[in-house]
């Protein structure tokens, strides 16, 4: 029996799906895309997003997802940065961003669901595809099939921001057979898929996507399931409740999930929660942000001990992972490392930190392709240290080997699984007109984990207050890198050096709130 995608009350057979994405493989041939170029997809969860990442892959070629979000100046710079050769977007998202779409470059439109439309609000003249833009689908009919002309596609390039605030490409170099392999075997025993990938039949999967698919775990995880045969239901935007309708509906067995969904299923009523039977599933699993212990531990207990957690990083996949039972023996942990999976605690001269010790978290699955940051060989080179990558966090192991995390060296900020980097967001704060100076930082939200608070010195004279800078900032931010929290002081603390002293700022929040993290 074959697995199918479904999306409100559309679904699409997985065959059915090889067989669209085998014509688009011709089309995307068509036009010239071969192995290692790019073909952006700024996509909500819907059909179209697996129909032309295999097409991609299949060719060699990488699918290079975009956050939705975006400005239109946050998209151009994706799309010139990948090189992309094509580009797939939704109707109502193309009406944004008309103005980045690089000057011959085949753009394909998809038609926006009317699920995704109700989810979103999407204003009805903009689901349709304009005149003078060509429908994905309709393009894609005019093509037959093509074979694959690779066994193991590399691939997305997955685009997460760095430290200076604008976005970089990790670009996974093409697997050999052995590698995906190995990568099948860790990754798809980390999403509890790989059984159903090596032995078909074995095994029947019923999954929900509740994340958006530009983000590298629903990503990975989406990539997995098809490969599983599963049958997808894709929710156009997570919603607790629905969540549960969903899962008795169909009884789904497995979920990838982050915390802030816990927290708002969490937030539920009583009577909400148990009107639906949750009993089918089997294994759900977490990662993408902190878990505050007393929102796991309420999961297990409701949902019994089927919840399992992973650390890792769009650099390194999956590097540690945790049961509902290690984690119960171990609170607060995010994990032991897995069998393939180097991990080492670095004291900032480059030695072994004591168990117990926080120090950075260098890691990396050893056996699966390495990656570069596309374009930028040296950043990538910058992140290695003996051959175990860093991505800037913080944690000790305990004398039993397992992770725990306690901070992050670049302040990155996670907010309900996504990573935002104050450096963007300051460099927009100090073009608005009255501010001097700022900081911005993560301090603690009950729901997302993170949220971003900026504290802004005026310069003399002005009196800038929190609405016109939120105004200011939405003209070039996404909405979700809009600080939550605007406070004014009339002189930052600063370090000798003169940089602004940020944990000064930051640790009053966290210690109110009795965490680190």
């Amino acid at each position: 029996m074959t697995g199918k995608l479904i999306s409100g009350a559309r679904a699409l057979a997985l065959d059915a799906l090889q067989a669209k994405a085998a014509k688009a493989a011709a089309g995307f041939a068509s036009l010239g895309i071969r192995r290692d170029d790019a073909v952006a997809l700024m996509l909500r969860n819907d059909f179209a997003f697996f129909t032309a990442t295999l097409a991609a892959g299949s060719l060699g070629a990488y699918p290079v997802p975009v956050n939705w979000h975006y400005t239109e100046d946050e998209a151009r710079y994706l799309f010139e940065k990948c090189g992309a050769k094509a580009i797939v977007i939704h109707a109502d998202l193309l009406h944004g961003v008309k103005g980045a779409l690089p000057k011959g470059v085949p753009v394909f439109v998809v038609p926006t669901p009317p699920e995704i439309a109700a989810a979103y609000h999407v204003a009805p003249g903009t689901t349709t595809v304009p005149s003078g833009f060509q429908d994905f689908d309709s393009w894609l009919s005019g093509f037959r099939p093509r074979a694959p002309e690779v066994a193991d596609p590399p691939g997305a390039i997955i685009y997460t921001s760095g430290t200076t605030g604008r976005p970089k490409g990790v670009r996974r170099r093409p697997p050999t057979p052995e590698q995906a392999m190995a990568a099948l075997k860790t990754i798809g025993s980390v999403f509890d898929l790989s059984g159903a990938i090596l032995n078909p039949g074995t095994q029947t999967i019923t999954t929900i996507i509740p994340g958006p698919l530009y983000h590298s775990a629903p990503n990975a995880y989406s990539n997995f399931a098809v490969r599983a045969n599963a049958t997808i239901i894709l929710e156009p935007r997570f919603d607790p409740e629905d969540l549960l309708r969903l899962i008795e509906t169909h009884k789904v067995t497995h979920i990838q999930m982050v915390p802030t969904m816990f927290v708002r299923l969490l937030k539920l009523p009583e009577a909400v929660r148990r009107r639906y039977d949750v009993s089918s599933l089997t294994f759900v699993v977490h990662a993408a942000a902190p878990c505050p212990p007393h929102v796991k531990r309420a999961m297990i207990e409701w949902w019994g001990p089927v919840i399992n957690e992973y650390y890792g990083s769009t650099e390194t996949g999956a590097v540690v992972f945790c049961s509902s039972q290690e984690w119960l023996a171990h609170p607060g942990t995010v994990g032991k490392a897995l069998p393939d999976a180097g991990l080492r605690i670095l004291r900032d001269d480059g030695s072994e930190a004591a168990a117990g010790e926080a120090g950075e978290v260098y890691s990396r699955v050893r056996t699966t392709a390495d990656f570069t940051y596309h374009g930028d060989d040296a950043k990538r080179a910058k992140a290695e240290r003996d051959g175990l990558i860093s991505v800037g966090d913080i944690g000790y192991l305990d004398k039993d080997g397992f992770l725990f995390l306690c901070d992050r060296k670049n302040q990155m900020v996670i907010s309900g699984g996504v990573n935002i980097y104050p450096a963007e967001i300051e460099s927009e704060l100090l073009k608005i007109p009255g501010v001097a100076d700022c900081a911005v930082f993560g301090i603690p939200d009950e729901e997302f984990g993170e949220s971003l608070c900026a504290i802004v010195q005026p310069q003399p004279g002005a009196a800038p207050d929190a609405g016109f800078i939120r105004a200011e900032l939405q003209k070039h931010l996404a909405k979700y890198k809009v600080p939550k929290t605007i406070e004014f002081m009339a002189e930052l603390p600063r370090e000798d050096s003169g940089k602004i002293f940020k944990r000064k700022l930051r640790d009053p929040y966290w210690e109110k709130a009795g965490r680190q993290i």
